[in-house]
């Protein structure tokens, strides 16, 4: 029992810490923090696929928020224009997005390093403007108001207290996945195509196949998330989903840790909390302020946020022990 217990120490943790985030006092989040934990957990679901792509497969993406963006629109136009359920909406976007990341990622990873990074940079760019351009869908530089809330029966998600479990389930649902297959054979063969291409096509492991399935996996992600989104504030524009909002997600994916699943929560709640709370005043700057963050970061803590607390915990139960051990 007690082996079992170790072997699965992080599903343990990660349900854990979910359920401690959903079972806490309600009277702890209320107005801006439950705002702010339910973008936590949005952009944790994101993130989480970004670790997937550049963690463990180790392929640059500089365009999440493209994918992010589609699954909003998708989402949006869907439910509000065309009238079809927000669930089917969410589901519809999902596919989509997920079938355009899976039809693009044989040409795009025909590239790799520096080329790739522009490339994925490039689609990036693309769809934005595209939601900024195509007005008759998108609303434009406008928007779209009006988009109706996700809803179960007569039960509808139109509090932030309400959206707040929603989302922060949909979060859980996410990172188990993403563990289960981080601990499996296709981790394994992710991490190998990581470490080598080369030597992982020497061993049978179809490198393209696999880093296709990986984007195509992270968009999807990201489209949910962007469904979730939308249908929590009701509203979209292009603003989200530009340039800097790219560098965001790659910032909480390196401060949580890339190798990390459930590190991208720490990721998250991080830049979400510098972005909302301390990063405002720089204004326009604040693109060089995270350029600056991610520098840092990589050349002080290059495992991510996360992981630097995992070992400054075993290096204090480590000196604990030899304490305790001591006559």
């Amino acid at each position: 029992m007690l082996a079992s217990l170790k072997r699965n120490w992080s599903y343990l943790a990660i349900t854990g810490v979910i359920a401690f985030f959903m079972l806490i006092p309600f009277d702890w989040f209320l107005g801006q923090y439950t705002t702010l934990m339910i973008f936590i957990g949005i952009y944790t679901i994101v993130t989480v696929g970004l670790c997937l792509l550049m963690g463990y497969t180790g392929q640059v993406s500089l365009g999440q928020a493209a994918f992010f963006g589609m699954g909003a629109y998708i989402s949006a136009i869907l439910s509000k224009t065309y009238g079809v359920n927000p669930w089917l909406a969410m589901l519809i976007a999902a596919i989509m997005t997920g079938a355009f990341a899976y039809i693009i990622g044989y040409p795009i990873f025909r590239l790799k390093g520096n080329y790739l990074a522009m490339a994925t940079l490039g689609l990036g760019l693309i769809m934005w403007i595209l939601f900024t351009e195509l007005s008759q869908f998108t609303g434009g530089p406008d928007g779209m108001s009006g988009i109706p809330s996700l809803s179960i029966g007569g039960f509808v998600f139109d509090s932030s207290f309400r959206c707040y479990f929603l989302v922060w389930l949909f979060c859980l649902v996410v990172l188990l996945i993403s563990q289960n297959i981080v601990r499996s054979r296709t981790g394994r063969a992710l991490r190998a195509i990581h470490g080598s291409e080369a030597a992982s096509e020497s061993i049978g492991i179809n490198v393209n196949q696999f880093k296709v399935k990986i984007l195509t996996l992270s968009a999807v992600y990201a489209s949910l998330a962007g469904s979730l989104f939308v249908h929590y504030l009701r509203f979209v524009s292009p603003q989200p989903f530009d340039f800097l909002a790219s560098v965001k997600l790659v910032v909480m994916a390196v401060i949580g840790g890339l190798a990390s699943v459930w590190g991208a929560i720490f990721g998250a709640g991080a830049t979400r909390v510098l972005s909302d709370e301390l990063l405002l005043r720089f204004g326009q700057w604040d693109i060089v302020v995270y350029g600056l963050i991610l520098v840092l970061v990589m050349i002080f803590m290059p495992e991510g946020l996360f992981v630097k607390l995992k070992e400054l915990y075993e290096r204090f139960r480590f000196r604990y022990r030899r304490r305790e051990a001591q006559p």
